[in-house]
């Protein structure tokens, strides 16, 4: 029994693919599976493409985008992957990041020493000051109290 696929992709055109990771964050695919005019190859390709990111899924984006580039190079996907977009997240994840970094040095404060406090890997904090990680609610959560703020809705 095949077990479902928890990305979804999708052609956007003769090109590009949209998949929707896990986590609701999209990238943006270039390969040829669009060029393809049998449908049941397309589908078993974007069936395989899913089952790269699922399987390769991970919180820390630049790690998953390079296994899913070395596991693509393996098994020509879609006359193979032209290029990976680094997800609709991470401007954001750069932004939160280049914050918690500013309000650290401003506090004159160590990033060991705020890893310490929050009860975060010390790797972890500098993926996340670097925008390289995308980091839950919780995690986000601790880091902030440790910093002595709180985490709220704001207008853009």
């Amino acid at each position: 029994m095949e077990i479902p696929n928890q990305s979804s992709a999708q052609i956007i055109s003769r090109n590009e693919v949209e998949v929707i990771a896990p986590d609701g964050e999209v990238f943006t695919v270039l390969c040829q599976i669009g060029a393809y005019t049998n449908k049941e190859t397309q589908a078993i390709e974007l069936h395989w493409l899913e089952s790269l990111f699922d399987k390769n899924f991970s919180a820390d984006k630049e790690e998953m985008i390079n296994a899913i580039w070395r596991e693509s190079m393996q098994f020509a996907i879609g006359g193979g992957i032209i290029g990976i977009s680094t997800g609709t997240r991470h401007k954001d994840r750069a932004r939160i990041g280049e914050r918690i970094r500013q309000i650290r040095m401003d506090r004159g404060m160590e990033a060991r020493d705020l890893a310490r406090l929050a009860g975060v890997d010390a790797a972890n904090l500098c993926r996340i000051e670097n925008g390289k990680y995308s980091v839950g609610l919780d995690i986000l959560s601790k880091i902030a109290a440790a910093l002595g703020k709180k985490i709220d809705f704001v207008d853009l």
